[in-house]
């Protein structure tokens, strides 16, 4: 039970997708859902994405990393484990905080899909106008 005295949790978002995110001293191993990262994010863009904060404070693998991430797509899904792991690497060390908002990655993402609307084909695009 020692080793859950090391576990710092933190919640990351992005679009729709929500990420709870545990990340404890180890070798730099990343389990998403229960699956290995890259049985999880097929893309190598989505891996690279969910590595950048220890990248950016010199951490390349020193901690590991669960995760459980549901809804949104597979790249906001990255987005939210991302923001996920900064907020619990600030907690790790509240002095890796500069660099890490310098890179951007501190600030939730606030961009969503914009609703449809009615009487129109999506949220801006309207139906063909037909004079006669």
């Amino acid at each position: 039970m020692a080793e859950q005295q090391n576990r710092n949790y933190a919640t990351g978002r992005r679009k729709t997708a929500v990420a709870r995110v545990w990340v404890t001293p180890g070798t730099g191993k990343f389990t998403i859902n229960y699956r290995d990262d890259a049985d999880y994010f097929t893309r190598p863009t989505a891996r690279m994405i969910i590595r950048q904060p220890f990248d950016e404070v010199g951490l390349a693998e020193q901690y590991d990393v669960m995760a459980t991430v549901r809804g949104g797509g597979t790249a906001a899904q990255a987005g939210a484990v991302r923001h996920g792991i900064t907020r619990a690497l600030m907690q790790v060390n509240p002095d890796w905080r500069p660099p890490l908002k310098s890179a951007g990655y501190v600030t939730r993402d606030p961009r969503k899909k914009e609703r449809k609307k009615y009487g129109m084909k999506g949220a801006r695009a309207r139906f063909q106008f037909s004079k006669r």
